[in-house]
């Protein structure tokens, strides 16, 4: 967890606010939710199954919200662009999250898991 603490002391504000708030809504969501580093950026597992990551544009700086099985949601903003998986929603960093469009899709994603529909590994 250490290399994520330190990615988000890296960035400036208002980025680092959005993603800041972004990891504290993902956390929230279920004690089973972990945040790892993976791919040079936050990485939140479901019982060690990633579902979602943080980050911003390297080029706008824009924050955004990147989901796994993104191709099984669709909400206003959710965008897959050449992706075969995975879908992006962006942010404006000085407005308010989404907060209940975030809840509802980080809940939907998540019951791909909680459900059997994306198969957890038994350790």
């Amino acid at each position: 967890m250490k290399k994520v603490d330190n990615y988000f002391q890296s960035l400036r504000e208002p980025q680092k606010s959005c993603l800041l708030a972004l990891h504290a809504i993902i956390l929230a969501q279920d004690p089973h939710i972990t945040a790892e580093w993976k791919y040079a950026m936050p990485f939140y597992c479901y019982k060690g199954k990633m579902f979602c990551f943080i980050r911003t544009d390297v080029k706008t700086q824009t924050p955004y919200i990147g989901m796994v099985e993104g191709k099984r949601l669709h909400y206003p903003g959710l965008e897959q662009g050449d992706r075969a998986r995975m879908k992006v929603m962006t942010f404006d960093p000085d407005a308010d999250l989404p907060v209940t469009i975030l809840h509802d899709m980080l809940t939907e994603a998540l019951d791909f898991y909680r459900k059997g529909i994306i198969p957890i590994k038994k350790k």
